[in-house]
């Protein structure tokens, strides 16, 4: 089957999460107050805010992420008409090892949407690289090779993350990585790859998404390589500007930093690995998350190849 196939799913079952739309269910009204003991603020989003709380009704500790109704109603405003799963109907469809768990969602007295999530005791991997941590030095491929996992296990149900970097990765304290944070996810079909929907993080973007084209599984490749970049060298591809849209366009018209000028005595195997996962044209990187995973088992050390609850990755 070609690229295009795979892409819209031709030739393949769509009983997979994201292939067909299904009708919005309504939600259930959460008293957060009722049901939560709200402990501490663990984090803000751009769109949400997050806590650490023990759920009454479920008897665990839960992460509870109340989204912001008013961006939440404007960014589904773009996809008027094509009937897009909500955030939280998303996670729920999601199952994966990798994958930070919903156990579910509703919505506040307040008009809020809910999602009650696991608690997950570990670090942020943009932590790890901002403190240049020994751990991540010694299992940055183990880490790496996990995210991978969880896009491959994303692709094949049929969604797009389209918001991946570090600080949307966390690391438990067993090492096994979690990816979190799917408030820009699509289904991956045709109506939502459309040209003119740009989403994501600065640092992050392809070029074909900052140019509102049309877009398709290998703008969440590209995130995925500039974050393997971070990863194994401490920088960035495209040096941080003081503004996002000088960021966006350094990724148009310059090509990526050699790597071994931001870590030096980088092997040879690992800067030709960086060298393509960050490439401008889409069609000179790596073309699907299988691939990428392929070529980061080539160029690992064995000590790493060993992940935490080892074993084929679900939905491949």
């Amino acid at each position: 089957m070609g690229l295009l196939g795979w892409l819209f799913g031709k030739g393949k079952s769509d009983g997979k999460a994201g292939a067909t739309a299904s009708p919005r269910k309504k939600l259930k009204v959460i008293d957060v107050v009722k049901r939560f003991d709200l402990r501490r603020r663990s984090g803000q989003g751009s769109m949400s805010k997050v806590w650490n709380a023990y759920d009454r009704e479920l008897g665990r500790t839960v992460c509870v992420k109340l989204l912001d109704k008013e961006k939440t109603t404007n960014f589904e405003a773009r996809f008027k008409g094509l009937n897009k799963p909500s955030e939280g109907e998303i996670c729920l469809a999601l199952r994966h090892k990798n994958i930070v768990q919903t156990y579910d969602i509703g919505i506040s007295k307040e008009g809020e949407p809910v999602l009650i999530m696991e608690w997950i005791e570990g670090v942020g991997l943009n932590f790890l690289i901002e403190t240049r941590s020994p751990q991540l030095e010694q299992n940055a491929f183990n880490y790496l090779i996990q995210l991978t996992d969880a896009i491959i296990y994303m692709h094949a149900q049929r969604y797009l993350h389209r918001d991946l970097c570090p600080r949307n990765v966390m690391v438990t304290s067993e090492g096994v990585v979690k990816l979190i944070d799917f408030g820009l996810t699509i289904p991956y079909r045709p109506e939502f790859c459309r040209p003119g929907n740009r989403t994501g993080t600065a640092d992050y973007l392809a070029p074909e998404l900052i140019r509102r084209q049309a877009t398709d599984h290998r703008v969440d490749l590209f995130a995925l390589g500039v974050t393997a970049y971070e990863v194994l060298t401490g920088g960035l591809p495209w040096e941080r500007a003081a503004s996002s849209e000088e960021t966006l366009r350094r990724h148009l018209h310059n090509d990526a930093r050699d790597p071994r000028s931001v870590r030096p005595g980088l092997p040879e195997p690992v800067y030709r690995f960086l060298e393509k996962a960050v490439r401008r044209d889409r069609d000179q990187r790596y073309q699907t998350a299988l691939e990428f995973r392929d070529a980061l088992r080539a160029i690992a050390p064995k000590s790493q190849l060993v992940m935490p609850g080892s074993g084929d990755s679900e939905g491949e």
